[in-house]
């Protein structure tokens, strides 16, 4: 089997010159990664209009379609559901995306981010009809869904769209695979089931994964020194039969090639290593107070525009290391500077949008709680 094909390159989290602002992409970082991602054999590129706020397809046209001839690389992009208002958007969206990019066709399209809500505008507005349409008139190679919800609305979507499908992206990895919200299993299996190919989104949950608390850190380096975390995430994913693409979002040069790395020497998980995978996975689960993998729909959503995966983020970093000032003057910060997390008036619009199905309202009063008797800033004492 050719693992080198399974690699695609996530262009939802692109190198930036300023990490607080998503529209300063490092361009010249980005154009050197590319390069080297080519050189080495790989060739797939994952975007949406949405990315770093319609700058991701802007950055690949520049690294990538200005720089390379059409046939040597192949480029997603994906139709934002939730901007969905008319009929007429969607040619309206796909228009604007092929000017971005610079190109006159999709390797692959998606029908973005499907979900409760979601879902509903896109039957609404004959999105899948219009997608379908694309594939015959030769403006997309192949089309499919970017899923992110229970296996029951999975299969429902399936029942009624398989026959046009050719992909179902997933959010999947060894965090998941089991979760009883995100059934990354179950997903799987009926993808499989309906005989369409996965992509992968999220193997490392946003971060999640490699972002461990020491001990478990010092797990994996007990288990094998010689791989990194992030290694074993998408061996996990790639091993998989039907998981024809693992995108990895990378804006660290050192990522790229740990990653390329991987994937020019890939050796499928052994038994061995899915069994010491599965009781990090259950120790990890036991640590993270909030499974959020920092999508950001859920900003999106919020009437306040609170900056929900930023304290989420904060108040998981906290609870594993309770004894650290830092956070706490970071949660201060951060409401300062944007919407804190006490103004939440548990609306509950984010539910729905949440990719981890996580009771948001309530998990943000959590955090306000947990952080409520903090140190002084000036003499670290309470």
């Amino acid at each position: 089997m050719d693992y080198k094909s399974k690699f695609g390159f996530g262009c939802m989290r692109l190198p930036q010159t300023d990490e607080n602002d998503p529209t300063k992409i490092d361009q010249e970082l980005f154009n050197e990664m590319v390069d080297i991602y080519m050189e080495k054999g790989f060739n797939y590129f994952d975007t949406s209009y949405a990315y770093h706020n319609g700058l991701s397809e802007i950055a690949i046209r520049k690294a990538v379609v200005e720089r390379y001839p059409r046939q040597s690389y192949k480029i997603c992009d994906k139709m934002p559901t939730w901007a969905l208002s008319s009929e007429e958007d969607n040619d309206k969206f796909v228009n604007t995306m092929l000017e971005r990019l610079g190109i006159d066709y999709f390797d692959v399209f998606f029908v973005h981010n499907i979900n409760i809500p979601w879902l509903k505008l896109a039957e609404e507005y004959n999105t899948f009809e219009y997608v379908k349409n694309m594939k015959e008139k030769g403006i997309a190679k192949k089309i499919g869904i970017s899923f992110h919800d229970n296996a029951d609305l999975l299969e429902k979507v399936l029942d009624k769209y398989a026959n046009i499908l050719d992909i179902v992206q997933l959010e999947l990895n060894y965090l998941d695979w089991e979760d009883p919200a995100i059934e990354a299993r179950k997903c799987y299996n009926l993808c499989v089931k309906h005989k369409i190919d996965v992509y992968v989104m999220e193997p490392l949950k946003g971060g999640v994964i490699v972002n461990q608390p020491e001990d478990i850190k010092n797990n994996f380096i007990e288990f094998n020194p010689d791989k990194s975390i992030a290694s074993f995430a998408m061996r996990f994913c790639a091993s998989l039969e039907h998981v024809k693409m693992v995108l990895s979002g990378m804006n660290k040069m050192e990522d790229l090639l740990d990653n390329c790395n991987t994937f020019e020497n890939f050796l499928p998980l052994s038994e061995k290593e899915n069994e010491f995978l599965e009781s990090q996975a259950n120790k990890l689960r036991e640590k993270l107070a909030v499974p959020c993998s920092e999508c950001g729909y859920c900003l999106k959503a919020c009437p306040l525009e609170i900056p929900i995966p930023e304290y989420f983020t904060l108040y998981n970093h906290h609870k594993v290391q309770p004894e650290s000032n830092i956070y706490r003057l970071y949660y201060d910060k951060l409401g300062e500077e944007k919407i804190p997390a006490s103004d939440c008036t548990k609306c509950e619009t984010c539910i729905d949008y949440c990719t981890q199905k996580i009771n948001i309202p309530d998990e943000l009063e959590k955090v306000c709680e947990d952080f409520k008797e903090g140190f002084s800033p000036y003499t670290g004492t309470p």
